[in-house]
């Protein structure tokens, strides 16, 4: 998943709901203390993007591949020559755009994933690809080649479309018949999702709620939550053995630009120290029953920032402000420290969360 990096460096943001238009059709509107910007209506105006979309769409079809352990390069080599019959994306037209993406399993991360074109407007693709991988026999027999095809749209949203797993273990790599070309039925996602409830790595942060930022103020005020990101630790490699991550955060339901705060980018390191704090105020108490933090980790490289994990604490009740969002998903550990945040008001809360996969929430264009 690739994100945009238009996001303020600031470390103060204000949370705002303004009280006046409170009609349910313009549920919430968001408005930030410079720049006015609004979300008439929650539900209707955040769309969801997906790093992966598992279970929207049937699995059907074959793939076509073969592969071969390539002695004198130390590689294995994964031919994937085509698929056939694949679930059309796009129902109306009958078509996807589909490519394929190879992992090798348990340790996706270190091998990284390696993927085909996508072609466009099709169900029965033509690849002809060699995806290889520079890695010693021994350790190749202890892993699981994983080839699972996906289709692409056009907000670069994946949609599962089905997968192949081979036990390299009990792979036979001498016997000449095991190099041929050779057709796969696609299946559908082992167990829960399997390969995406993989290690992300964790965060520790400290976050505290002062309810009365300027004691003694005769006027009502609006309370400050604070955010102290401290470190990520163990964040997965996608890409070989670099890594340069940096975290964003925002507030929601709240998406828009002037939400967004990150914390620079850190390099060459799997357990990146940030010790960024950010400021949001404008709290009310009630505020905090519908507002929820989200925190999601980058790699960033060249022009493109990769997801690598996420985190939404909050009381994860599934609405706010009355309508049902899917962003409202909090796990008890976040629920957790949202709950001890909220009862110790002027206190630091810190925790170490275990980073998850997460649908991000942005501003349909």
């Amino acid at each position: 998943m690739s994100d945009d990096r238009e996001t303020d460096t600031a470390s103060e943001s204000s949370y705002q709901l303004s009280r006046h238009k409170k009609s349910p059709s313009s549920l919430t509107n968001l408005s930030s203390s410079s720049g006015m910007t609004s979300l008439s209506s929650v539900s209707g105006s955040v769309m969801s993007v997906y790093s992966g979309d598992f279970g929207n769409l049937e699995v059907k079809g074959n793939i076509q591949f073969a592969i071969e352990y390539v002695e004198s390069l130390k590689e294995l080599h994964v031919f994937v020559a085509q698929c056939k019959d694949l679930a059309a994306a796009d129902v109306k037209k009958q078509r996807s755009d589909p490519y394929v993406k190879a992992y090798l399993l348990p340790d996706k991360g270190k091998m990284g994933k390696k993927k085909t074109l996508v072609v466009k407007k099709t169900l029965n693709p033509v690849y002809n690809e060699i995806l290889r991988y520079k890695i010693e026999k021994q350790i190749l027999k202890t892993q699981k080649l994983n080839l699972s095809v996906w289709h692409r749209d056009t907000f670069k949203r994946n949609s599962f479309l089905g997968e192949v797993e081979l036990d390299l273990e009990t792979w036979d790599w001498d016997n000449k018949q095991n190099k041929q070309l050779r057709w796969y039925p696609l299946k559908r996602k082992t167990a829960p999702v399997a390969l995406e409830a993989e290690n992300r790595g964790e965060m520790k942060l400290a976050l505290q709620y002062v309810p009365e930022p300027v004691p003694g103020k005769k006027l009502p005020t609006t309370g400050e939550v604070h955010i102290w990101v401290k470190e990520c630790l163990d964040l997965p490699l996608l890409r070989g053995s670099h890594l340069n991550s940096f975290v964003k955060c925002t507030i929601l339901p709240d998406t828009s630009r002037k939400s967004r705060q990150k914390t620079r980018a850190v390099g060459k390191t799997t357990n990146p120290i940030f010790n960024h704090t950010m400021v949001y105020d404008g709290f009310r108490p009630e505020d905090l029953m519908e507002a929820c933090v989200e925190l999601t980790v980058w790699d960033h490289y060249k022009l493109t920032n990769q997801f690598l994990g996420g985190l939404r604490i909050g009381f994860g009740t599934g609405k706010s402000y009355g309508t049902e969002v899917d962003w409202m998903d909090s796990t008890s550990e976040e629920v957790a420290l949202w709950e001890k945040m909220v009862n110790s008001p002027n206190t630091w809360i810190e925790a170490t969360l275990p980073l998850r996969m997460l649908l991000i929430a942005r501003i349909s264009k």
